[in-house]
This record gives C-alpha cells, sequence and structure tokens, in this order.
C-alpha cells in the first residue's frame, strides 16, 4: 500500500492511502468529513481512540410481576418472554452499539444470575477494523423491578368500560345462551389480543336472577357482544351511557350499559298461535322474524312483520318433551294413528310431511292443543 501526503495530525506519522468503495463499486477518494473517514489518524492512534462496544453502565428493566409485559418507551409490551432472563438478553441486544467501522462481527451472551433480580450479562464480541482482527469483552449488569402494568393494575381493579346485559321477553335466558355470550366474549377478547391489544379483558361475568352480567374493559368488546348474540339469537339491543368521570385531559369518559334482549320463544319450542287455527308451530329460527313449521302439516311458518319474533302465543312444550309411542296404522295422507302415551289407545291424529310412514315409532307432545307428532331428533323436516 503506497503512502500518501498525508501525516497523521496526532503523532505526525504518515497515513497509508486509503480508499472506499461507492454504491456501484466504484473506488472514491476516502472523505475526511464522513463520521466514519479514518484516513487523518494512523493506525496506531486511531486504536489508541478505539472503542469497540459502546455499552451502559447498567440496564434496569421494567417487568410486570403478573402478566411478564416490559415497559418500553412511554407504553407496556408484551414479549412473550419465558423468563426474565429472555427479557435482560432483548435488552442488552438493544442497548449495545458496535462502532460503524467494525465489519464481520459476531458476538455471543452468557448470563450471570446473581440474585431474584440482578443478571449480569457477559457479552463477548469479535471482527475485523482495518484489516485488524478486534475483540471485547464487556459486562452489562440488568436489574429487574417487578411493577404492574397498566392492564393487570385495571383488571386487579376491577376496571370495566361497558356491561353487557343479556335477558331474554318474557322468560330467563337459556343456559345455552348464557354459555354462548361467556364464549363469545372470551373470543372476542382473545381475538383482540392476538392483535397486540393490551386493552381488551373482560373484568369478570355474573350471573342474575333474570340472566348474565357481563363486564368488559371497552366499549367496543361489548357492542361486538351484542352484536353477535342478535345475530346468533336474534332478538333486540339497546345501548345507554352514562358520566363517569374526566380523564387527564379534562374529557368525559362514559360507561356504556348494552342491553341485550332475546326473543321469547327458542328454537325447538312448541307455541299454539292466538287468533290461528291452523295448528301448532314448532319454533325453527328467532331471527328477524319468528321461522318454524306446522306440527299438523309440516308446512312452513314465518310471522308477519308486524309480529316480528315475538307473535301472541301460549307454550305448549319443547321437542325435548317428546314422548315416543307406537304408530298403529297410516290411515292415508293427511291422518295416522298412534297409541297415546297417556291412556295407551290408539287416536288418530294429523300427519305431518315429516313423518316417516316405515317408522313403528314416533315422538308425540300430548298438550292442551292436543296430541300431535314431533320431527325425530335425527332427520331433517321441511323447513
Amino acid at each position: 500500500m503506497s503512502e500518501s501526503r498525508a501525516f497523521c495530525p496526532r503523532c505526525g506519522e504518515a497515513v497509508p492511502e486509503r480508499s472506499a468503495s461507492d454504491a456501484n463499486g466504484e473506488e472514491d477518494a476516502t472523505d475526511p468529513l464522513r463520521p466514519s473517514a479514518d484516513v487523518e489518524l494512523c493506525d496506531s492512534c486511531y486504536f489508541d481512540d478505539f472503542d469497540f462496544v459502546d455499552a451502559p453502565e447498567r440496564i434496569d428493566v421494567r417487568v410486570c410481576a403478573t402478566c411478564g409485559a416490559v415497559y418500553r418507551g412511554n407504553r407496556w409490551i408484551d414479549v412473550g418472554a419465558q423468563d426474565y432472563t429472555d427479557v435482560a438478553i432483548e435488552e442488552v441486544s438493544e442497548a449495545l452499539a458496535v462502532h460503524v467501522d467494525v465489519e464481520d462481527v459476531a458476538w455471543q451472551v452468557e448470563p450471570e444470575q446473581i440474585d431474584p433480580n440482578t443478571i449480569r450479562m457477559h457479552c463477548y464480541f469479535t471482527g475485523v477494523v482495518r484489516g485488524t482482527p478486534v475483540d471485547e469483552e464487556v459486562t452489562v449488569p440488568v436489574r429487574i423491578a417487578r411493577q404492574t402494568c397498566t392492564r393487570c393494575g385495571r383488571i386487579a381493579g376491577d376496571y370495566y368500560a361497558s356491561i353487557v346485559q343479556i335477558r331474554a321477553e318474557d322468560r330467563t335466558p337459556t343456559s345455552e345462551e348464557l354459555e354462548r355470550a361467556e364464549e363469545i366474549a372470551n373470543t372476542i377478547v382473545a381475538d383482540m389480543e392476538a392483535t397486540g391489544d393490551r386493552n381488551a379483558f373482560v373484568t369478570e361475568t355474573s350471573e342474575t336472577d333474570d340472566g348474565l352480567n357481563i363486564k368488559v374493559s371497552t366499549n367496543k368488546i361489548g357492542k361486538k357482544i351484542s352484536n353477535k348474540m342478535i345475530e346468533e339469537f336474534g332478538g333486540t339491543v339497546n345501548d345507554a351511557e352514562t358520566l363517569v368521570t374526566e380523564d387527564s385531559d379534562g374529557n368525559e369518559v362514559y360507561r356504556v350499559t348494552f342491553a341485550v334482549r332475546l326473543p321469547p320463544y327458542t328454537p325447538g319450542e312448541i307455541i299454539d298461535l292466538e287468533d290461528d287455527d291452523d295448528g301448532p308451530v314448532i319454533v325453527r329460527s328467532a331471527r328477524g322474524n319468528l321461522k318454524g313449521v306446522r306440527a299438523t302439516t309440516g308446512e312452513r311458518y314465518e310471522a308477519g312483520y308486524e309480529e316480528g319474533n315475538s307473535p301472541d302465543a301460549r307454550r305448549l312444550g319443547h321437542l325435548a318433551d317428546g314422548v315416543e309411542t307406537t304408530v298403529v296404522t297410516v290411515e292415508d295422507d293427511n291422518a295416522v294413528q298412534v297409541l297415546d302415551p297417556e291412556t295407551y289407545r290408539a287416536k288418530t291424529v294429523a300427519r305431518p310431511s315429516y313423518f316417516d310412514p316405515d317408522a313403528e315409532t314416533v315422538p308425540v307432545l300430548k298438550s292442551r292443543a292436543g296430541l300431535h307428532v314431533l320431527p325425530d331428533d335425527g332427520r331433517k323436516d321441511d323447513e
């Protein structure tokens, strides 16, 4: 390597001529104004001032003792670490800086647990600078400060922004409806957590004499739960705001109550419509207008727009109340003779389209409206 006319400003020795490649691979004279330019000093003086690694004297890490989240910048972040050693390694990796002139950098770290709150990180570095191999070892103590993150603090303090009330018209919600409401709430929260939303959680779920109350952390979750319940079971939802406080900026903070009102009739119920002589209806759906099939003919039924999902009717029973009885004979397309499950006498009843003429037994329901053949659980009706 030829010598240039440049001399080291510190010791006066001649500085070897160096060049750097530009982005296209062509060589340019090194620009002494570049921060990484090193042509002004000879190798000896350069390495006297050379710092391979810039490392802090100590790193303090705030970790939530409940969920393991780490405080970075101005917010809590879920890091998914298995233990505090993983957290310490990641924090040290972020804090260490290697000199820009070092090439072929390799490093490893060996953690040393000093006490439950202190981990000493031994970091070993190797690289090449000006064609010279270099290495360095630095030790960085990491102090773990166990605290409570905002989310866990809110959960511990029973914080909630909205409450979803699951109720039903003229009845108590079924166990299936209540279980589904809890499942929907937990699924929505899990989906939001998966996208990084740390403000999503269910504060409390409590059963009451007339339904279920679900307290959740945000109004968005409450609205999603309510809409999903209506989508699956039908009914209506109303919301009401209550002013509870003001935030640090003076903005009003409201708590929203979502009142979910499920339809009066559930799938599987058998009802007798008022001012209707066409026979009982087996309810199949209460979403939108009530829909079902006639127990006398098997024909489809749908309530009118004004009646919606709650036409005037009296409850006769449920498909689960059906009793298996013997088919005596099939009289014609409209009638079948079965044994009365109470008197054990042969009785002629209406033959609905879902009746299987080859069946030896069928489920029936005896009510104030008479004796009616029900559809088998394992066979679809004409709906």
